[in-house]
């Protein structure tokens, strides 16, 4: 989830946790806590772009990461902070930790939650930024802040944003059976026969979900609003895997592939290859477009190693997306 997000979650939990003993520093540590995890973000400075996305939400997303962590921060607050108890600084830092990718684990990257084991955990189920989510969540927090320490209302109003949040989560399960299903029956009434799909909801809601279904030659592209009055209409996109040639075997585009678990395309652009990650979706909703969220230009030099370089997003490009989706939210 975004950087917001993880703040508020991190300083509700905090408050949860230590709120009675050390008041509004609850909030202020498990914000702070809340958004380390996310600093592996920083690889991507220091490592070519493949390594850097195998990375994210690795490691510092684990049960592991969160159990070895807390002690020491535990260690290192309580060597400046009036309170002293270690073992409760280390269940603090423990949840505020852990929570941090349980929440992530519902987008469509996920987290690799149970690290060192090759496994990532995502359910899908929610857009890396969702209003409905956070919005009441941070008023509620901030209505907590403004109460004393020991305040009836302190605990009530945290309880209210943790359990709003929480049982919206709940919900999102159910809203993408719903357009799961109904991508089913789109592709049993079209007699379109597929070997997977994979849903999700759009950008910045849980209205308009998505579906990747997959062919033998092809990947479709469909999209459903719980507003629309017409058949779900799906677009093809050639696989076009063979234009990789004996770049297949390469250590960096397997790797890639891995990442992408399978849902990849590949475009010639002016003899340029570009691997599109389909998962994350168009930045356009035009009929038959190219430009995806995640694409990675690859480049072979003379001794032939292979560089992947994502392509830059405008801002441009997001407000084109935005308008289009609230369109498209209001039903075909």
């Amino acid at each position: 989830m975004d950087s917001l997000t993880q703040i508020v979650l991190g300083a509700s939990i905090g408050e949860v946790v230590l709120g009675r003993k050390i008041g509004n520093k609850a909030m202020l540590y498990g914000a702070i806590g809340g958004t380390i995890p996310d600093l592996d973000v920083l690889a991507s400075h220091f490592t070519d772009t493949v390594t850097a996305l195998e990375i994210h939400r690795g490691f510092t997303h684990s049960i592991v990461f969160s159990v070895l962590m807390a002690p020491l921060f535990s260690w290192l607050v309580t060597r400046y902070e009036s309170y002293k108890n270690k073992k409760q600084w280390a269940w603090f830092f423990f949840w505020v930790f852990i929570t941090h990718p349980l929440l992530d684990a519902h987008t469509t990257w996920g987290t690799q939650l149970f690290w060192p084991f090759d496994l990532r955990l995502a359910f899908k189920t929610i857009f890396v930024i969702d209003p409905i989510y956070t919005i009441p969540f941070l008023v509620f927090l901030i209505a907590t802040m403004f109460q004393k320490r020991n305040s009836t209302k302190r605990r009530l109003y945290n309880g209210i944003g943790l359990t709003l949040s929480t049982a919206y989560l709940a919900l999102t399960f159910i809203l993408k059976y719903s357009a799961f299903s109904n991508f089913e029956k789109a592709l049993a009434n079209q007699n379109i026969v597929y070997n997977n799909i994979d849903t999700r909801p759009s950008a910045l809601n849980t209205v308009l979900w998505n579906a990747n279904v997959e062919t033998k030659d092809y990947f479709l592209l469909g999209d459903y609003s719980f507003f629309d009055s017409k058949p779900i209409d799906f677009i093809a996109y050639s696989k076009n895997h063979h234009l990789l040639g004996d770049l297949v075997n390469n250590e960096k585009v397997k790797r890639m592939i891995k990442i992408s678990k399978g849902w990849f395309s590949i475009i010639e652009k002016d003899n340029v290859l570009y691997f599109n990650d389909l998962r994350f979706g168009l930045l356009n909703m035009e009929k038959g477009s190219q430009d995806f969220v995640f694409q990675y230009r690859i480049d072979v030099d003379e001794s032939g190693e292979v560089t992947f370089t994502e392509v830059e997003k405008s801002t441009r490009d997001g407000k084109k997306l935005m308008r289009e989706l609230l369109i498209r939210i209001k039903g075909n």
